[in-house]
């Protein structure tokens, strides 16, 4: 296996794009040759990484010739289209849109939980949803040692989910002026909104996301999931609250000692001296943060849980990064180009 790998970031120019490129120098990636990679509108922009100055080029079929590794962020759109011509040319695409997420022949990786998942792909690779992201790093170890019966989920998302547009309608709103651009068509200032509704059962994207990418993950098609999921006028990571149900007992100090021992994972939970893990807390860290660990004595095994991460960085970025470090380890570039049917 080669040392350094030719790496391109598609969608160079947004909120993730850009972080994975900050990501890729904080971690030090064997990067040979970097290629920003974008829309036509978005060309010609110039980026820095590790003091050199790269200028973002229009994304087109041929641009993945002699590339490794392809981090996408650029939508689903972007993704049906040009994570197959990558991976036809050899590229392992690592993609942070959810359309390959649920493809059978596409593995859906968190790198702290089912690393094995790696090792059949066919030059695409999916990163879960953010909010996924960090109840899986949270929930493997409690799966591992007492086999989980019943999850129950509410988000408090960051407006930093939506993307840059997002951001600059709440900025906007505060402000007191017009959003130029609207990542919701209700008002984000001093308010909670839905993600929208694209279910018969009025469920949003992101809650069937977030009730089926848990159990492709962790191989538990029937677990059950219940999710609602809240975007919040705030900056900094996602807060998620959750109650689990497990098969076997615990007591909360040794739940408390798993997750502490448990990689990714940081526990701020001192409650009687106000110390617990907040959105604001979680803002340009890569752990996944719990706190508030509870029990719940209305079954026989269960508890509480407050789980908080920076959803730009390892709900998204970093995850992806992660995941291109993992390939690297298990020599995992080579692999049967496939067509892939949806």
């Amino acid at each position: 296996m080669k040392k350094l790998f030719n790496v391109a970031v598609v969608g160079a120019t947004g909120l993730v794009g850009r972080t994975m490129i900050k990501i890729l120098e904080e971690r030090n990636f064997p990067v040979g040759n970097l290629f920003l990679l974008a829309s036509e509108r978005s060309a010609g922009t110039v980026i820095s990484f590790k003091d050199t100055e790269y200028t973002v080029e229009a994304l087109m079929p041929d641009s993945f010739e002699d590339i490794d590794i392809a981090l996408f962020s650029a939508g689903k759109d972007v993704s049906i289209k040009y994570a197959p011509i990558a991976a036809a040319c050899g590229c392992v695409v690592i993609d942070n849109g959810s359309f390959w997420r649920m493809h059978p022949e596409v593995p859906l990786i968190v790198p702290e939980v089912n690393p094995e998942a790696l090792n059949n792909h066919n030059g695409i690779i999916a990163n879960p949803n953010c909010s996924t992201i960090q109840l899986m790093v949270a929930l493997k170890p409690i799966e591992d040692n007492f086999k989980l019966k019943r999850v129950i989920v509410s988000t408090y998302q960051s407006i930093t989910g939506a993307g840059q547009k997002g951001i600059d309608q709440l900025t906007a709103e505060i402000s007191g002026e017009i959003p130029q651009q609207r990542a919701s068509k209700h008002q984000i200032a001093y308010n909670t909104v839905f993600h929208t509704v694209s279910d018969p059962d009025g469920f949003s994207e992101e809650e069937i996301k977030m009730i089926n990418e848990p159990r492709k993950i962790l191989s538990r098609p029937d677990l059950p999931m219940v999710v609602t999921c809240v975007r919040l006028p705030i900056l900094g990571g996602h807060g998620e609250s959750v109650n689990v149900e497990t098969e076997k007992s615990f007591h909360i100090q040794q739940l408390r000692e798993l997750l502490s021992n448990s990689p990714g994972i940081t526990v701020i939970d001192e409650p009687l001296v106000d110390k617990f893990p907040t959105p604001l807390d979680a803002g340009g860290y890569d752990s996944v943060f719990v706190g508030r660990l509870r029990k719940d004595t209305t079954v026989d095994n269960g508890a509480y849980l407050w789980i908080v991460s920076d959803n730009v960085r390892k709900g998204a970025a970093t995850n992806a990064v992660q995941i291109a470090e993992l390939l690297i380890e298990k020599d995992g570039l080579d692999f049967e180009r496939k067509e892939l049917i949806y």
